[in-house]
């Protein structure tokens, strides 16, 4: 980890011209304040004030330390003179979008740094960037297929352009608070970040990474973790109804493979609620829908990019509060294996608790196939108030199929509803699509639905619902080696085209 201290005084910012008053542009001082104490480390210190500013470039061995009272405001180029820095050449951005491609247009930003660390207890208001950002160039073949959520196909083509602008209105404009790449040695901790733009952190190609007790409050991705490796994330607040909360990817944005691996999340609670109310303490429930159209998002995900794949990663004691549930998805190539998550609590869950699927959209480079998903553990997981819609989901594909999967002492409460008509819904394969739990529509089953799946170990699953369901409460499909014991259910379990099923209630 990067040295927090120095054998010299921290250099006060305002030593080099900054003001701190909220009104004059203090980037350019802290910058040369940055400079200068690189050339031996040491520690750069933002004491109280609020510092209005565009790009903030970190050097190698240099500690950001924001003081109690002290703000680092992100400007608006609509509303103060200069710009952010420009998004960096060469662009590596066919197969993932403008945001997750680019690092130089943030706040505050560093590539190939090692050795650094932004610490608090003081603030960052990211009021000035933009949560907005163009989307992919990859075009699936020609069909565009998975390009975006199936809850979105009602959205207008003026809405879609608000969402997704163009890239000749991004130069000068930031969309992310904090922004790292190809970075060693990193340490972030006791920090509050507010509207955080596209993404609060993005850590893209980074090694040995300490993410500790943040909390974020923001308007769209929390802590975005794609292709980083030794990285924990220890007893942080991520609030973010319109997007994932902390997501681990493998995308191609360094313009080649790299295996996200040996990542701990822990102690960590997620939420969705109304943007802002988790730091003013009022935990809203205002807002219904993420802008994909489905209820609000706010969760713990792996994917949707995973040309890189996924190895040893550990989820653990976090809690998900009026949030969309842990998401494994692997729908771009690569091999998802060895990852483990035990001792999660989930209440007001607006999509469904559990969702692992292994789908065939391939956005990524010439040559990349299905990938592999197998070898997941997950314990003691309860959850409440899920949307009825939406069962804990394990889908692979007819020819690749998730495998060894193993749940145990897992506790279901819906709030019911099913009717015999959504018990026979077929379900579409939706081989390409993007990968939501609304891909599938309303489930047949009101608890667990499990299909084209190879060695499925369930040891403890109780299903509730608040009011009754027609529906079953387990779906097996095409499926082989599935043992479940101990399950606790209204209603018979149903298997379809499986070998060596074996399901018992418990005793």
């Amino acid at each position: 980890m990067p040295l927090l201290t120095a054998a010299t005084a921290p250099v006060d910012v305002r030593s080099f011209g900054a003001k701190g008053d909220g009104r004059t542009l203090d980037h350019d001082a802290i910058n040369r304040a940055i400079v200068a104490v690189a050339r031996t480390g040491g520690t750069v210190l933002v004491p109280a004030g609020r510092y209005l500013c565009f790009s903030i470039r970190l050097l190698s061995g240099i500690t950001l330390m924001l003081a109690e009272g002290a703000v680092i405001e992100a400007a608006d180029p609509a509303r103060h003179a200069g710009g952010y820095d420009l998004p960096e050449p060469p662009s590596n951005d066919v197969y993932q979008d403008f945001g997750h491609s680019h690092f130089h247009n943030s706040l505050i930003w560093g590539d190939g740094v090692h050795d650094v660390a932004i610490i608090g207890p003081g603030r960052i208001d990211g009021i000035g960037l933009t949560r907005e950002g163009p989307g992919a160039r990859w075009k699936g073949g020609g069909k565009n297929a998975g390009s975006h959520p199936a809850s979105m196909r009602g959205v207008t083509a003026s809405e879609m352009q608000q969402l997704e602008p163009d890239r000749s209105l991004m130069n000068g404009r930031g969309n992310k608070a904090i922004a790292l790449k190809n970075a060693r040695r990193v340490r972030i901790a006791n920090l509050t970040i507010a509207r955080g733009g596209h993404f609060a952190i993005l850590a893209t190609g980074c090694d040995d990474v300490a993410i500790e007790g943040l909390r974020i409050d923001t308007n769209r991705d929390g802590i975005d973790l794609d292709a980083c490796r030794r990285v924990t994330i220890r007893d942080c607040q991520v609030n973010s109804p319109n997007d994932d909360a902390i997501v681990l990817k493998a995308s191609y944005a360094l313009g080649e493979t790299r295996t996200c691996e040996d990542v701990t999340i822990t102690g960590c609670t997620v939420s969705g609620y109304d943007p802002g109310t988790l730091l003013d303490g009022t935990r809203g429930r205002t807002q219904e829908l993420a802008p994909d159209r489905d209820r609000v998002t706010g969760r713990i995900k792996l994917g949707t990019e995973s040309t890189g794949g996924f190895r040893r990663i550990r989820i653990e004691d976090c809690r998900f509060l009026r949030s969309r549930g842990l998401a494994i998805e692997m729908v771009d190539g690569g091999v998802l294996e060895e990852v483990t998550a035990r001792n999660l609590s989930m209440e007001e869950v607006t999509t469904a608790p559990l969702f692992l699927r292994l789908g065939d959209r391939r956005r990524g480079p010439e040559g990349t196939g299905v990938g592999l998903l197998r070898h997941v553990s997950i314990a003691n997981l309860t959850a409440t108030g899920i949307d009825p819609r939406y069962a804990a989901t394990i889908a692979g594909l007819p020819d690749r199929p998730v495998e060894d999967v193993r749940l145990t002492d897992i506790d279901l409460r819906y709030a019911g509803g099913g009717t015999t008509a959504e018990a026979a819904r077929v379900v579409p394969e939706a081989r390409d699509g993007y990968p939501e739990p609304s891909m599938f529509g309303t489930l047949p089953a009101y608890g667990l639905y499990v299909r084209h799946v190879r060695g499925l170990t369930v040891k403890g699953l109780a299903i509730a619902t608040d009011a009754p369901d027609a529906r079953p409460p387990v779906i097996v499909e095409d499926a082989r080696d599935v043992r479940i014991t101990g399950l606790r259910a209204s209603g018979e379990p149903v298997v379809r085209d499986g070998r060596n099923i074996r399901i018992d209630a418990a005793s």
